[in-house]
């Protein structure tokens, strides 16, 4: 008996060792692969980066100038976007989360539908952008397009990490409010909301870091432009397509592809670590 104990031990630490090899290893080469994208991008485009690049049109085909218009069209798209799609998948997923039952069948089929589209590439959202939002409804090449167009590509991805936030708060907070006579939209504001809001943060995260580094679904609806747009009608060019097109398309435009680049990284940081301290100073104030 004390030999059969000893190898089941022997063999459960093994197994505890190889996964947490494994963990640490993964963990390890995914820092790696970071580390080593962020420091080439630094190395090539930290030269680059200076007051003027960040305040100045690009000219010659983005060889020369800065990123000023670009940062502006980029900053308008993300605002429609994030207007559009916050309002729409946090009612989605409080209607999926608290007024529709896990067996309902519609609620099923939302849930299946939003899995799915949270799998279909970009371009194809691009090119359902410049059918509907460019043609149909006569928006054109504009930064609304291109926005709303964001808005559809982040909104599964949202609902579904808003209502799982929602879910995994316990029925304990519900019924205690309700035993307390607290309405239902009060238990949602003052409870139920702000214990999700991890999951709410972290579904924000992921949808703003997809729109600002999304090129594919902006080619077909917010274009090529790179002046500075006057209104949301105005077509405008991503920091996304920015790279791109300096990248593949403009010879030269290496070293300002690399600085723009570096902008996008230090963009996506700032935004990563903004959300996450808002997220904790307002869970600091409802406790």
């Amino acid at each position: 008996m004390n030999n059969l104990e000893s190898r089941s031990r022997k063999t459960i630490a093994c197994k505890d060792g190889a996964l947490a090899v494994l963990v640490w290893g993964t963990a390890i080469a995914i820092t790696g692969i970071f580390l080593w994208i962020a420091i080439d991008v630094t190395w090539h485009g930290i030269g680059q980066v200076s007051w003027e690049f960040l305040t100045t049109e690009p000219r010659n085909s983005g060889r020369d100038g800065g990123i000023s218009s670009i940062l502006i069209s980029t900053g308008l798209i993300l605002a429609v976007c994030l207007g559009t799609a916050v309002p729409l998948a946090l009612g989605t997923a409080i209607l999926l989360a608290e007024f529709t039952a896990t067996h309902n069948r519609f609620g099923q089929w939302v849930r299946r539908s939003l899995d799915m589209l949270a799998g279909v590439p970009s371009i194809v959202f691009g090119l359902f952008g410049n059918a509907f939002f460019s043609i149909t409804l006569g928006l054109g090449f504009s930064i609304l397009s291109g926005g709303l167009t964001l808005a559809c590509t982040i909104l599964p991805i949202l609902i579904r990490t808003i209502e799982v936030g929602l879910r995994s708060v316990p029925d304990d907070y519900r019924l205690g409010a309700a035993s307390l006579g607290v309405s239902r939209t009060s238990t949602l504001i003052h409870v139920l909301l702000p214990s999700a809001i991890p999951s709410l943060i972290a579904g924000l995260i992921l949808g703003m870091g997809r729109a600002i580094a999304e090129a594919a679904a902006l080619i077909f609806t917010s274009g090529y432009v790179d002046r500075t747009p006057t209104s949301l009608l105005d077509s405008g060019r991503s920091l996304s397509i920015h790279i791109y097109d300096l990248s593949m398309n403009v010879p030269g435009g290496d070293n300002n592809a690399y600085a723009s680049v570096l902008v996008l990284l230090v963009l996506l940081l700032f935004i990563n670590s903004t959300a996450t301290g808002l997220s904790k100073l307002w869970m600091h104030r409802s406790i």
